[in-house]
């Protein structure tokens, strides 16, 4: 049986017609759903490039096909591209095959192509639009409207859907209950190399203290921008500090002038969009605290690969990241004063920094591949099965 599988990400396709990305959805990711299906059609977004940046890994293979949908950026662009998407994704369609979504824009119209034809269909929930679209996370006038309107569609979403998974174990379900087959599974792949041995030990240290941030600065969802304020504050403060930024996105330039304003050209290092794997962990093991700011989350993959190489975190109270760290570990979200004081107080205390590394991971050891496996695995054979019993008319 073959698995559609709808999704907001954004691939490029080379002239050779390989289709790449720059992020976690190449050849490995797909694996997990071709050990159930025979064959993975992807629905998303696809630009056309003369070629990819060397840190790009390939997204198609033999038995993952790719429906190219225009890769429009911003409503504007859908709107005038809406006939054309509206037309591939109907091409998508056959009763044969098993959908699963993840919501957004394409996930709407894909199920409401699917409710149509009385199909079963099963949704991935990896975010909380109530959180993405809060105010300060992003700035557009129809902001409000996006917040009231995809949180509405993925509580109808959930509430009718034959299965959800969920990368959250209770914070996602609570505000998008799912009445039928239901799981919490982290997103996240950490296989055994990616899990260190033993916790760190922090000795007091008088030399300059490496933060490091893994994230987009495609938006600013993420507060990169809150961790630059707070960065600052604590260098006035006397901290001697860098931070380390991995990522990229249209927000780099305005945050590397922002650094520059502040002062800290040379203490804020944007390193730019790295290989998952080694190059992202070999930052991760040469810095002292881990800091993510956000907004919003569904639970953070970048955070459990730092807790997985013993790595001390700070975190905001949104989303997942609850399920994560303790209260002393978190900061409300936007708030760069807060968040300053946090790792001051965090890097200040060694044994603190010690006992949060041996708490992370431990944590995280819930979170390897081994034990998510099977639980993915139950959610994909699911719907699997349920598409089985729909064509033999017993759904």
């Amino acid at each position: 049986m073959k698995l559609v599988f709808t999704f907001e990400h954004r691939f490029s396709v080379t002239p050779d017609g390989k289709i790449w990305t720059p992020r976690a959805y190449g050849e490995f990711f797909w694996r997990r759903y071709l050990e159930v299906f025979d064959q993975v059609q992807v629905v998303a977004r696809v630009g056309e490039v003369m070629e990819v940046p060397s840190n790009y890994e390939r997204a198609d293979s033999e038995y993952v096909t790719f429906n190219l949908l225009p890769c429009y950026i911003g409503p504007a662009q859908f709107l005038q591209n809406i006939r054309k998407i509206r037309k591939r994704i109907r091409v998508s369609y056959t009763d044969e095959a098993s959908f699963i979504v993840r919501p957004g824009v394409l996930g709407t119209l894909m199920i409401r192509e699917l409710r149509r034809k009385d199909h079963p269909y099963g949704v991935e929930t990896i975010n909380d639009p109530r959180d993405a679209f809060a105010p300060g996370v992003i700035i557009h006038p129809f902001r409000p409207f996006f917040r009231w309107w995809f949180s509405r569609n993925l509580v109808n979403q959930c509430a009718e859907a034959d299965a959800t998974l969920y990368v959250t174990e209770n914070a996602l379900q609570r505000r998008y209950p799912c009445p039928g087959f239901s799981i919490g599974v982290s997103d996240v792949s950490l296989t055994e190399d990616a899990i260190v041995d033993v916790p760190r030990r922090y000795p007091r240290s008088e030399g300059m203290l490496t933060i490091v941030y893994v994230g987009t600065l495609a938006q600013l969802y993420k507060a990169p921008h809150i961790l630059i304020d707070a960065a600052a504050s604590c260098v006035r403060e006397g901290l001697n500090l860098q931070l380390r930024m991995v990522g990229d996105g249209k927000y780099r330039g305005e945050l590397e002038r922002k650094a520059k304003d502040l002062g800290l050209a040379d203490r804020i290092i944007f390193l730019g969009q790295l290989k998952a794997g080694a190059q992202v962990r070999e930052q991760l093991d040469n810095a002292d605290l881990f800091v993510l700011p956000s907004y919003t989350e569904g639970m953070p993959r970048a955070m459990l690969e730092a807790m997985a190489r013993g790595l001390p975190c700070i975190g905001s109270t949104v989303g997942g990241v609850p399920e994560l760290l303790p209260a002393e570990d978190m900061v409300s979200p936007g708030n760069a004063q807060e968040l300053a004081r946090k790792i001051q107080d965090v890097l200040g205390d060694p044994n603190r920094l010690s006992r949060m590394s041996e708490r992370n991971l431990e944590k995280v050891h819930a979170y390897s591949d081994q034990i998510l496996h099977d639980r993915r695995l139950a959610f994909i054979q699911y719907m699997h099965d349920v598409t089985e019993s729909w064509l033999s008319g017993e759904h």
